[in-house]
């Protein structure tokens, strides 16, 4: 199986592992990778950490498979047409790339995470990159589209211009770019970012989970919102949010935490 996970504690760490395609994605693995996500999102873990074996996060998809896919194969393909209403939408090709999950997910990014693997980066919520990894649209040499979200998520992340530029012109994105521009959030030595991803990880579950849950679906559903009705939604989020407040005042007042001290929460 081209996917697995490793579960330590409050964290869960899936892997995809195709080293022979450079972790390109096929349909097989991007079914493996649903239902990894789907599993994470049931559990009692708190944040997931995507990390690519081998030295590469994602390939994007796999070409070598496409070009070779039957009109037999082909037909069995799931229906990808988006359904009316507020139903599911079907699995992109790269996966995980169209789920809304409850819980943060850290990309841990080494090598290449091009065309595909860069928009299902840009699903993560957080990317920790090597100081090697790079991204890029390389789909654009081939005339394949951005079907995984990239058109969505990359202006919201680094503004439209720059996003047009990367995506019209398909160039390589380094590490350090990405990090200037907002692309991803942190850059380690080579090697070390599922480690990094981890460490960053064990952070965030540390804290109490109804109050961070919530200031993340602020973030997240208030993109697009006027002021007024995104101030309305975090109002409405943190009403649901703060069942600790009170015990963490508490805490605070006798004393743990002061001067920003992380160390005894």
């Amino acid at each position: 199986m081209s996917v697995s996970i490793e579960k330590s504690d409050d964290i869960w760490t899936i892997i995809h592992d195709r080293p022979e395609a450079r972790n390109a994605m096929d349909p097989e693995s991007a079914d493996a990778l649903v239902a990894a996500f789907e599993e994470f999102d049931k559990s009692a873990a708190k944040v997931g950490v995507l990390w690519g074996a081998g030295g590469t996060f994602c390939a994007g998809f796999d070409l070598k498979y496409a070009a070779t896919a039957t009109p037999a194969n082909r037909a069995e393909r799931p229906d990808l047409s988006f359904p009316l209403g507020s139903a599911a939408p079907p699995r992109g090709p790269l996966g995980p790339t169209r789920m809304e999950l409850s819980k943060p997910v850290i990309g841990a990014i080494e090598g290449p995470a091009v065309a595909g693997g860069m928009e299902l980066a840009m699903w993560c919520d957080i990317r920790v990159m090597a100081e090697d990894a790079y991204m890029g649209v390389y789909c654009r040499r081939w005339g394949i589209p951005l079907m995984d979200g990239g058109t969505v998520r990359l202006p919201r992340l680094i503004g439209q211009g720059k996003a047009l530029e990367i995506t019209l012109t398909g160039r390589k994105v380094s590490a350090e770019e990405c990090y200037a521009i907002g692309l991803c959030e942190k850059v380690e030595p080579t090697g070390t970012t599922r480690q990094a991803a981890e460490v960053m990880a064990r952070e965030i579950a540390r804290f109490p989970q109804d109050a961070m849950l919530a200031d993340r679906r602020s973030i997240i559903e208030g993109q697009g919102l006027s002021v007024r009705d995104a101030l309305k939604l975090e109002w409405a989020n943190g009403s649901h949010g703060n069942k600790n407040s009170a015990a963490g005042a508490a805490r605070f007042a006798s004393g743990v935490g002061r001067h920003g001290d992380f160390t005894k929460i």
